[in-house]
């Protein structure tokens, strides 16, 4: 498409695109050129393909007139359809690095036996799809879900990170994948997202919804978590577990607390600018334009996935750290179509 087509294309402050976009250079700046970022299709691309725009970038002046030459010289926009615009964020929970009073509810490392495949390696058709589980006589098996773990099937092993007071907050902070825990002992632990247990990702709101609980158009995250807060620890722990997909963590150690935490392609995240996307079929690194309802119409990066983030045009859009974009986050739930903007694969035009 051109980009005059793209929805809202004029209005929106490009160069406030172009710090998210140097940061998904400088990541795959240190891979393999020929290491693919994802995208099928016209769509596909390697961290090479991005080199040349990267270059160009790293030495762009910030003003609107240059950021909008740069992204319609160096990039073809392509539309991949219309889905369904969601949020996340990075929480804050209360907790301690011991077990002890209200904190009771543990964050887990990585267990060491956990292994992760990428089935992409073994069939093309599975490109970006990904497993875990644990050897067992010379075979891939299922590792433990959540009713197990938290039943405490990996109790005893020194895997906590830290512990919280809340099971609703630790479910949470899996589903957004990162987080900042206020210890009561002083300072802040940072987690990211380490690994995962190879089960599938049930959205719970769904299993609310079925019941008559909720409905369609009043399901959010803070409709259920009002639900977790009011239900029986047994009920609540129930429905928590109709979800098996357990996500471990990694101390973040190296992140300062004015930066977002690091998605899936290994770049700090920016409020805003982000987006979480199918890497499947659109490639990690790709700036892609947000046509939502208005002020949604901006130009954000491709640089994290999740669980639930499944179709060309499924999105979820970083909205930063704290209580307010914790609200921001839940009550987003928009259709917004996406232009996702590639590399061009002859010379740009000068």
């Amino acid at each position: 498409m051109s980009f005059s087509e793209l929805p809202g294309w004029a209005e929106d402050r490009l160069e406030a695109a172009l710090p998210a976009f140097r940061a998904s250079c400088a990541v795959m700046a240190r891979l393999p050129a020929d290491r693919t970022m994802g995208g099928e299709g016209a769509l596909a691309r390697t961290a090479g393909d991005f080199a040349p725009a990267c270059a160009a970038a790293a030495t762009l002046p910030a003003d609107p007139p240059a950021a909008r030459h740069f992204f319609e010289t160096h990039f073809a926009a392509y539309a991949v359809g219309e889905d369904v615009l969601t949020g996340y964020y990075e929480p804050e929970l209360r907790g301690s690095t011991r077990r002890d009073g209200p904190y009771q509810t543990p964050l887990h490392a990585t267990p060491p036996e956990l292994v992760q495949v990428d089935l992409g390696q073994f069939a093309q058709d599975l490109r970006g799809r990904r497993t875990a589980g644990v050897v067992r006589d010379g075979r891939l098996q299922p590792f433990a879900d959540r009713a197990a773990i938290t039943g405490g099937a990996l109790d005893g092993r020194g895997l906590e990170l830290a512990w919280v007071d809340d099971p609703a907050d630790a479910f949470f902070l899996q589903i957004q994948g990162s987080g900042r825990v206020r210890l009561a002992e002083g300072g802040v632990l940072r987690l990211g997202y380490a690994a995962q247990n190879g089960h599938p990702y049930y959205a719970i709101g769904r299993a609310l919804v079925e019941n008559g609980t909720l409905t369609r158009e009043t399901v959010s995250m803070q409709a259920i978590r009002a639900w977790l807060a009011e239900a029986p620890p047994g009920e609540a722990a129930a429905l928590m577990n109709r979800n098996p997909s357990y996500v471990f963590f990694r101390p973040l150690t190296e992140l300062p607390p004015e930066a977002g935490p690091l998605g899936a392609l290994g770049a700090p995240l920016t409020p805003g600018r982000s987006l979480a996307v199918d890497r499947t079929r659109t490639p990690l690194g790709a700036p892609v334009w947000l046509a939502a309802q208005a002020p949604l119409r901006r130009l954000v990066v491709a640089q994290d996935t999740g669980g639930a983030i499944r179709g060309a045009a499924r999105a979820d859009l970083f909205t930063g750290w704290g209580d307010a974009a914790g609200a921001e986050a839940g009550g987003m739930r928009d259709p917004a179509a996406l232009f996702v903007l590639v590399p061009r694969q002859e010379s740009p035009a000068r």
